[in-house]
């Protein structure tokens, strides 16, 4: 703990949020004690209550493969992306993941220099102020609302198939479609990921470990087996892997060029998530940023591999396993796992329920050290920052998350049965604006230093103005064509599809409840309030 002399209160500073700045003219500080203290070299410090140094490189790496959830992920994906692109699916997913890089560049960098679990809205708000930090965290906040709904459904419908071939009975799938048993079956999912994410990022890296290896080797072993149907002449609709699947100029549009990147988006979001972790991870300036790009790194081979083999064997017609089936676009692997696997389709189910399941407990970690930053910062109000004494984690944030998750999916599942599919389209327009604005704020942030050297003029500068330019580029794009019921699963409301409502109606919604915050938390908003205060400043 802090000596004597750095408890002094600097007399007439103050925050403004209820957070105390110290000074100190010793170095950097991060005990392990339950009240995880970091004074910068300016002397001040900011204690959130934290677990320092709780997990390492490959601990931030699993969790960060797990909230993207690679076999969940892509049971959601595949179809609607397909849609819109057909066989260019892998081009797409290329695309995708180069901007996500990009922005990676610039995620890390600003870590390096503001490590701080509020990510997005801490490096927004020191970059651009108060209101756009705000909206920058409202951004991330309601991504996880949308992917936590999802991730819960997901999981639901493979639960009762899963029961279903256990128990060799089909109607027991056909559960998953009585809506109030799915919306109680979802609750119960995500009270039980509440419970581990409240113990702590120790808790989750154990539950994480095993769950991550088996979904991946399930993921590689069906892609193997795929391949080898369309090799001996037993896929549905074989197709041997063509390099012009790679290129992304034979989409048919830009809107649908936008489209298919905006949803490719999708199934990278979530490795953002170790940058969360920064205060508890060893290392926090340096480790959180390589495990972002290591989790990127492997996903993206991942998916190319899944792409390929899927599209070889089913093709992109609309017969009884064709990727633009209707009937089984919201949920690709449960089709097609019993024709490419055999008995061993189970397996995929396994795969699929334990990513989706995975994935909802990693992906809390997310919101709720979103929201401990915020609170702490003065942005939200004071009681989500509270720590639990024993468990070290943001246990108000973590149980208010989850209940606005919970809320949402309710509803959604009563107002429209294509809830999945609407809410991936929505969830890819919802990423690439807070993305988008991270990495803006990293170009802005580092304006004065970035061309010291080439590795700066690119990781600081270059990399992540034009990953953040090509996200802003498709959010844009995005909103207009959700505009169409036809841009998802053609639900509307008032003749205008429930994306736009989704996506867009998110950050309207941001704007209002930001207004409304702006009159009671005026410190912060008034810009009173000192964000990050151990950063060196770039400007």
């Amino acid at each position: 703990m802090p000596s004597s002399s750095q408890q002094r209160k600097d007399p007439g500073r103050s925050d403004g949020a209820g957070v105390t700045i110290h000074t100190s003219t010793s170095p950097i500080v991060r005990p392990s004690t339950p009240d995880v203290t970091i004074i910068g070299g300016d002397g001040k410090k900011q204690a959130k209550g934290l677990s320092a140094a709780s997990i390492g490189l490959v601990g931030a790496t699993v969790i960060g493969v797990s909230t993207i959830a690679p076999a969940y992920t892509l049971s959601g994906a595949l179809g609607p992306t397909v849609s819109v692109v057909g066989f260019h699916l892998p081009a797409i997913f290329l695309l995708g993941f180069i901007p996500m890089l990009l922005v990676a560049l610039g995620y890390r960098e600003l870590n390096s220099a503001m490590p701080d679990s509020g990510t997005t809205f801490t490096w927004a708000t020191k970059a651009f102020g108060p209101w756009v930090g705000w909206m920058g965290g409202w951004g991330l906040l309601a991504s996880t609302v949308l992917v936590l709904s999802n991730l819960a459904g997901i999981g639901v419908d493979f639960f009762y198939l899963l029961l279903s071939q256990i128990f060799r009975n089909d109607a027991i799938a056909d559960l998953t479609r009585n809506v109030p048993l799915n919306v109680l079956t979802c609750l119960v999912f995500m009270a039980g990921a509440c419970v581990i994410s409240y113990r702590g990022v120790e808790e989750t890296k154990r539950f994480q470990i095993f769950l991550v290896s088996f979904q991946l080797l399930i993921m590689v072993g069906f892609s193997v087996v795929a391949i080898v149907h369309v090799l001996n002449g037993s896929a549905f609709d074989g197709h041997i892997p063509n390099i012009e699947w790679f290129n992304p100029l034979g989409v048919d549009s830009f809107s649908a060029f936008s489209a298919g990147v905006s949803l490719s988006v999708f199934i990278y979001w979530g490795w953002d998530t170790v940058l969360t972790l920064n205060e508890e991870t060893e290392g926090s300036d340096k480790t959180p940023g390589r495990a972002a790009l290591l989790v990127i790194a492997i996903v993206v081979v991942l998916y190319l591999l899944v792409a390929c083999s899927t599209l070889a064997y089913s093709g992109v017609g609309d017969g009884r396993l064709g990727l633009t089936n209707g009937g089984i676009q919201e949920n690709v692997f449960a089709a097609l796992a019993t024709p490419v696997l055999g008995p061993l389709g189970i397996l995929m189910s396994i795969a699929v329920l334990m990513s989706s399941i995975a994935s909802l407990q990693s992906t809390m970690v997310s919101p709720a050290r979103t929201m401990l930053s915020m609170s702490f910062y003065g942005a939200l109000p004071k009681g989500l920052s509270r720590i639990h004494p024993k468990f070290q984690t943001p246990s108000t944030a973590t149980v208010t998350s989850t209940v606005v998750a919970a809320v949402f999916y309710t509803v959604m599942r009563f107002v429209s049965e294509d809830v999945l599919w609407d809410t991936i389209s929505a969830l890819g327009l919802m990423v690439c604006f807070y993305y988008g604005l991270t990495a803006l704020a990293c170009v802005w942030y580092f304006r004065k230093s970035s061309l010291r050297s080439v590795r700066t003029a690119f990781s600081q500068f270059i990399g992540p103005l034009l990953g953040g330019i090509l996200l802003l580029i498709f959010f844009v794009r995005t909103t207009i064509d959700s505009f169409d019921p036809a841009y998802g699963s053609g639900s509307s409301l008032f003749g205008v599809g429930l994306v736009f409502y989704l996506g867009a109606g998110m950050i309207v919604l941001g704007l209002v409840v930001m207004l409304v915050l702006s009159r009671k938390l005026t410190s912060f908003f008034r810009g009173e309030v000192t964000v990050a205060p151990g950063a060196v400043d770039r400007a």
